[in-house]
């Protein structure tokens, strides 16, 4: 038994040793010297702060801020510890309804906006922590925020121009906006 015994709990001892602690280092290692801003988060400052970063979402409900995508997750909005959506199809009353009651909080807050509401800005995406919104969902708030800030608007679509993100390699996903480093932006344009 002894002879069984003893090569099995070495191997245990020494998988553990590779496993727990040696590749865990070895990977964190290389993403600090490969990636140092992805593997410390993403994060986004403001006064020498952290405030959140650049790959979750938050909720912003102010008129002078660009307004993230809404998100699903429970039992808070953009919950990093549960991440989902809501799982609704497109015929489902809650959604019907939660898209509707968007649309008038959009139109309640800009009633004189004529242009027409992009869906990012009434959906959430299948993540439900989603940090970017389209070109077009920025496009639409510009001139709420520009008022409710006392800004120009070509100041705020300057704002949103820096900020926008072409597609990765050209090809892949959408032209994007980060709503917190737009944010971010924003404070410091100043202005109300």
């Amino acid at each position: 038994m002894k002879t069984l015994l003893r090569p099995a709990l070495v191997l245990f001892a020494l998988m553990t040793v590779l496993t727990g602690i040696v590749y865990p280092l070895a990977v964190t290692g290389i993403a600090n010297a490969a990636f140092p801003n992805q593997a410390s988060g993403s994060l986004l400052f403001k006064a020498g702060k952290p405030v959140g970063s650049a790959l979750i979402g938050q909720s912003f409900s102010d008129p002078k801020y660009f307004w993230s995508r809404p998100s699903a997750t429970s039992p808070m909005p953009y919950n990093g510890s549960n991440s989902s959506g809501s799982n609704q199809g497109p015929l489902n009353p809650v959604l019907i309804d939660a898209v509707k009651a968007r649309i008038g909080v959009l139109k309640a807050v800009d009633p004189t906006n004529a242009l027409p509401i992009p869906v990012d800005l009434v959906t959430a995406s299948a993540s439900g922590l989603d940090p970017h919104i389209s070109l077009a969902a920025a496009q639409y708030q510009a001139a709420r925020v520009a008022r409710a800030r006392g800004l120009p608007v070509a100041v705020v679509q300057s704002l949103i121009a820096t900020h926008t993100q072409d597609r990765w390699l050209g090809v892949l996903g959408e032209v994007r906006v980060n709503v917190l480093a737009l944010n971010l932006a924003l404070d410091r344009a100043g202005a109300r």
